[in-house]
């Protein structure tokens, strides 16, 4: 079966130094399944919160499905997280003390599942941001010139 992306979280890359990935399990409904198979998602603005001793996604926002009828979902409620205890716990460690926090990256399919990949970030500062607009620039024109060599 593989691996089908369905949406990334470019601002999340942009906004912050990605640390270290995890991937986690997402408790969904049924018409939120339906949804994400239809692409209808937006991670833009949504981050990892912890209640107790269980992480959450909080903000992401899952369009309603409109085939369902009366059995809908709430587009931005929140989506619990499927981890390990340890992996929560090193999240939690890290979020806690070290002044970083937790975004997701990625929503994909693998094997029928799907899953979302989670970062620990440490935020950019404003000219962190200028040098990826910079590198971005650099990358873009490299390409260009390769492409018009290939010709």
């Amino acid at each position: 079966m593989g691996i089908k992306i369905i949406t990334e979280n470019k601002k999340a890359r942009f906004d912050f130094h990605l640390l270290e990935k995890f991937e986690a399990g997402l408790e969904l409904m049924g018409s939120e399944v339906k949804s994400l198979r239809n692409g209808q998602v937006n991670l833009k603005d949504s981050y990892i919160s912890f209640k107790g001793d269980e992480a959450y996604l909080q903000n992401a926002h899952i369009s309603v499905y409109l085939a369902s009828s009366y059995n809908n979902h709430e587009p931005e409620r929140l989506r619990k997280l499927l981890l390990h205890r340890r992996e929560l716990d090193r999240i939690f460690g890290a979020i806690r003390e070290k002044g970083q926090t937790c975004v997701p990256t990625k929503i994909y399919f693998k094997n029928g599942k799907v899953k979302l990949e989670i970062a620990l970030a440490k935020g950019k500062q404003k000219g962190d941001k200028r040098e990826s607009i910079k590198k971005r620039d650099v990358d873009r024109t490299l390409q260009k010139a390769r492409r018009r060599s290939k010709e």
